[in-house]
């Protein structure tokens, strides 16, 4: 699948000779191709490349969408309709967007549809919904056609009320007549001309309002209050809020303070105050109130410029500068540097260098938990300049960030991925901070992008600059830096006094056979737990599994309970007391006794960060534990408050999943303990060992930071494993030769490009079906060693969907990936054209992880 737009703007025409233009719109549907729409005569002057319009699709459908480029041919295959609205008189998606957008639905095998609703935020998305009205020629009295008890019912609704022109959505309707299957009444209500039907449209972002208060003009001379205090002086109450205000707002020093005024909270909210003497005040003139569109991200105007001073290190300082020579050849730099060795800084000097060049930056992280930190430290560099982007926020905090980058006011936008979509348009850098992270990379839905791979291609684009940073680089990466293709910058050392944390294997084989382990601990991390307890240094400990419990099991007849959705048993979740399925949510309450056998022999069975932190709280009953996975970080500000808890030293022992293995800096850390090693590595995957060593090496990189020795504890039952003596010599280089070779020879990235084909369909059988077709389809085109599969995957049922996969591998010399990439998309679009298998659904995942 090709896209292109035309980015030139037809330059607006004089009455006398105006032409009929078109526009080539992206609706926000899965479409292969881009719809056209005619542009009213009226509002040709009006159409702008990049804004958003109204238009009518199909019978009833009315949708807000993106204007990719307009001219003067009229489709040859269908009638176009007229754009009913202009919603935007400047762009709200740039050019460069466009093409970044076209790219990504090209790379990644979805359409350009899905890629705008992935990347728009939904508050700039018109939102549409059927609603029912009253015709306004209906007369009861007159109306010849009877109507049925159900739809009297109808038309009461919307004739009760004082209400002119009352609506009722559908939803309403089916809630107004108890019955699910309602769009009978309304159909024959239409047709017998009593009601009609319209979408209701509202633009879903608002701006953020303000209630605020200022002296009235004529007060504001200083004769004139005085003559003010001498009317209130028998009315104290006012006289008080009078003199707060004055206290708040020098009106003496500047007419322009009063006319900004003051909250008006900041009086009725204040305890000695009274809101009633506030009102009367504005109802007598003396206060006037108005509304100010004010930003959701308020700053202090004085810290809009730089007010924290650091000075890097001469180890930084060397890294930094080569950095910079290695830009003057290459447009990506990998910077290569050890857990601790201070990359954050250097990121920030770069950051200052590329703003005073005038250019915006983007710096992506992998998890929203490192924005907390991280954010605090820039904030004190950048200030107002710095903008935060990431799914936590609200719909309308994320359009403020989209349309401070489009007005310039962000220069400076630190964000996870769904950051690449901003609208960008002068980018002088892009940091990728933790480069490795598979975080960085969506699974569902389309599209199935790497946003270390967009943020490439939207750099490349724009002629920008890109460094990318980890202490475990991906082996895809650090092959292209050792082939010469990316800069290499590497820093061995830590920054300051702190050096590498001492690593040490326990064996829990042995602790088992011995009947020394507590609970899920060796004697040993739970001695070393209570040491550093004791000198008031704190612990992080990391399991990769939330929860309390894995699965639970009938110890009589081995019942274990599995999701009605799903192919996987159920988790236990001790807080909720439910059974609780990872993958689809599905839910069920806590069996007192085996709905099989009856027995109340009922047990969990494995342990997860829920659980740890339970035996933790019993075990260490002096020390505070948090827990940091997906069920305790659901709320806005979670990720904040768990870790500004733990650097303020409120917690001693944070308990959590890989979300504390990324970045985070911790000056009291000194000890980490992983408490069940074996179940990353022994993964089915070809990225288990490259994941496994990524996750140990950053996990234990957070202890020790600050000048104290570090320690790090790896519980396993299989120590000689290979991966543990790279890790315990923090020896990225022999590790990535170890890695390099395998991928050679077993034919794996980034010798080869994979693509992985889902078929999903409720009737395993006609899955299977669709899948061997897909299969036959791709060998005929790609050839029989590109194409792996069918197989059912270990998860074989999702969501009620029975899954086959079929992989492709194609090798990066000999294949022409456009081309390839265009057989797949053939070869998809023939099953899809099968009658049997329309409700068979296909998904392509270029480059999966």
């Amino acid at each position: 699948m090709s896209l292109s737009f035309d980015f030139v703007q037809p330059a607006p025409e004089s009455a006398a000779d105006r032409v009929t233009l078109f526009a080539d719109v992206i609706l926000p549907l899965p479409l292969p191709r881009l719809y056209t729409y005619r542009v009213p005569f009226e509002l040709s002057d009006q159409v702008v490349i990049g804004g958003r319009v109204l238009v009518q699709f199909g019978a009833k459908r009315t949708l807000s969408c993106i204007v990719a480029a307009v001219h003067q041919t009229p489709p040859a295959a269908y009638q176009a309709k007229y754009i009913l609205e202009f919603i935007d008189d400047a762009p709200v998606v740039t050019q460069p967007q466009l093409k970044l957008f076209a790219w990504i639905a090209e790379y990644y095998l979805c359409t350009l549809g899905e890629v705008i609703n992935a990347a728009l935020p939904s508050a700039l998305k018109l939102s549409s919904e059927s609603r029912v009205q009253l015709h306004p020629a209906y007369e009861p009295e007159t109306h010849s056609y009877p109507l049925g008890e159900q739809e009297q019912k109808v038309v009461d609704a919307l004739s009760t009320g004082e209400e002119v022109g009352k609506s009722l959505t559908f939803t309403e309707v089916g809630e107004v007549l108890g019955i699910a299957s309602f769009h009978k009444y309304i159909k024959s209500l239409m047709q017998k001309d009593v009601v009609f039907l319209f979408e209701h449209l509202k633009d879903k972002f608002s701006p953020k309002v303000v209630k605020k208060v200022r002296l009235a003009h004529r007060y504001v001379a200083e004769a004139a209050l005085e003559e003010l205090f001498g009317q209130l002086a028998s009315k104290a109450k006012q006289l008080d809020v009078v003199m707060r205000y004055l206290q708040r707002v020098p009106v003496y020093q500047s007419e322009h303070a009063n006319h900004r005024g003051l909250e008006k909270a900041a009086l009725t909210s204040a305890p000695h105050l009274s809101p009633s003497a506030v009102n009367t005040l504005i109802k007598n003139g003396i206060l006037e109130q108005f509304d100010q569109i004010v930003s959701r991200f308020p700053l202090d105007e004085d810290d809009a410029q730089a007010n924290m001073h650091f000075t890097l290190s001469d180890t930084q300082v060397e890294a930094r500068d080569a950095v910079m020579r290695e830009f003057q050849t290459k447009e990506i730099v990998l910077l290569h540097g050890v857990t601790g060795a201070g990359k954050t800084e250097i990121y920030i000097d770069l950051i200052k260098q590329a703003l005073d060049g005038g250019g915006q930056v983007l710096y992506l992280l992998p998890e929203i938990a490192l924005t907390a930190q991280i954010v605090t430290r820039l904030m004190r560099v950048f200030g107002s300049r710095l903008g935060v982007y990431h799914s936590k926020f609200s719909d309308n905090e994320r359009v403020e960030v989209w349309n401070g980058v489009l007005s310039g006011r962000f220069q400076v936008v630190v964000g996870v991925r769904s950051a690449v979509f901003l609208p960008f348009d002068n980018l002088a850098l892009t940091i990728v901070d933790e480069e490795h992270e598979s975080s960085y990379k969506q699974y569902d839905p389309a599209p199935r992008y790497n946003a270390r791979e967009v943020a490439l291609m939207m750099a490349h684009f724009q002629g920008s600059k890109t460094l990318l940073g980890s202490a475990t680089p991906a082996v895809e990466t650090y092959y292209q830096a050792r082939a010469g293709r990316y800069g290499l910058v590497s820093l061995t050392k830590r920054f300051g006094e702190a050096g590498l944390p001492e690593i040490v294997l326990v064996d829990t084989r042995k602790s088992r056979e011995q009947k020394t382990m507590l609970n899920h601990f060796t004697p040993e991390l739970m001695a070393e737990m209570e040491s550093k307890l004791a000198q008031q240094e704190q612990v992080i400990l990391f399991q990769n599994r939330r929860g309390y419990a894995p699965f639970i099991n009938c110890l009589d007849c081995g019942w274990i309970p599995k999701c009605t959705n799903c192919a996987v048993s159920l988790s236990y979740h001790k807080q909720a007391h439910e059974l609780r399925c990872h993958y689809c949510g599905h839910h069920d309450r806590m069996p007192a006794q085996c709905p099989a056998c009856g027995s109340r022999n009922v047990k969990t069975v494995g342990f997860g960060t829920e659980k740890i932190e339970d035996d933790l709280k019993v075990m260490l009953p002096q020390a505070s534990v948090q827990r940091m996975d997906l069920d305790t970080t659901r709320a806005k500000n979670s990720y904040q408050q768990i870790i500004s808890d733990f650097e303020q030293q409120k917690t001693n022992v944070l308990v959590g999943t890989q979300m504390v293995t990324k970045g985070l800096d911790f000056a009291n850390v000194s000890l980490v303990g992983i408490i069940n090693a074996d179940s990353i590595i022994h993964y089915p995957d070809f990225r288990a060992h490259e994941r496994a060593f990524q996750m140990f090496v950053q996990v234990s990189g957070r202890a020790g930071r600050k000048g104290k020795k570090g320690r790090v504890i790896i519980q396993t039952a299989d120590p000689e494993q290979v991966i543990f003596d790279k890790v315990m010599r923090n020896d990225y280089l022999e590790f990535y030769e170890y890695e390099i070779t395998q991928r050679r020879e077993h034919g794996y990235p980034p010798f080869m490009r994979v693509i992985r084909l889902v078929v999903k369909h409720v009737d395993v059988t006609v899955g299977e079906r669709a899948a061997l077709l897909l299969t036959q389809e791709l060998v005929d085109r790609l050839g029989r060693e590109a194409v792996l599969g069918p197989e059912a995957p270990y998860i074989f049922r999702i969501r009620n969907f029975y899954l086959q996969e079929i992989t492709i591998k194609l090798s990066r010399e000999h294949t022409v990936l456009k081309a390839a990439k265009a057989n797949v998309m053939a070869a998809m679009d023939v099953v899809r054209d099968q009658k049997e298998f329309k409700q068979v659904r296909l998904a392509a995942d270029v480059d999966p992880m």
